[in-house]
């Protein structure tokens, strides 16, 4: 019997990707840095292309530790722009190394980033206290797929075999 899924997932990619990840709750702090610096990264792409290079972004960005990738000089960050392995957009790349200095604050100020995230449930709202505290490439659209991506919103499509298992927390 064939299971029916949301109608994004096509590919082999996506289609592991959506039933073993997407939409699940997601907790840990390195995942969740992961997550949004995925979504970021897809900006103007399709998610298969970042599907495809996620393992060369994990190697690339010391596994989404932040405190590694808050501390990448201008060298570093010159070196990747050079990795065919991930986008080789330069605001991404120095948005990432941003990212991970502002995810930092937020783990200081909240005891972690986890407890800050989950308590929104608006994307512009997410969006926006993203920004203020030095973000990028944190818009509604992106901080919306996060949301969808680590299980804060179930958009499993109707009829889909995940719907019903995955609930906020």
């Amino acid at each position: 019997m064939m299971r029916r899924r949301c109608r994004w997932a096509k590919s082999e990619l996506a289609i592991a990707y959506h039933d073993r990840e997407w939409g699940v709750p997601k907790h840990d702090d390195r995942v969740l840095f992961e997550c949004l610096t995925l979504e970021g990264a897809q900006a103007g792409l399709s998610w298969e292309t970042i599907l495809q290079k996620r393992e060369n972004y994990r190697k690339a960005f010391a596994r989404f530790d932040p405190g590694k990738v808050s501390r990448f000089s201008k060298r570093k960050i010159l070196s990747l722009m050079g990795d065919a392995g991930i986008v080789r957009n330069r605001l991404k790349i120095e948005s990432t190394v941003a990212n991970a200095k502002a995810f930092l604050a937020v783990q200081k100020e909240f005891g972690s980033f986890d407890k800050y995230v989950w308590r929104f449930e608006d994307a512009k709202l997410m969006s926006k206290d993203l920004l203020q505290r030095g973000f990028r490439f944190v818009g509604p659209t992106i901080c919306y797929a996060f949301m969808q991506a680590v299980g804060m919103v179930n958009d499993h499509q109707k009829g889909c075999f995940r719907r019903v298992r995955a609930s906020r927390r």
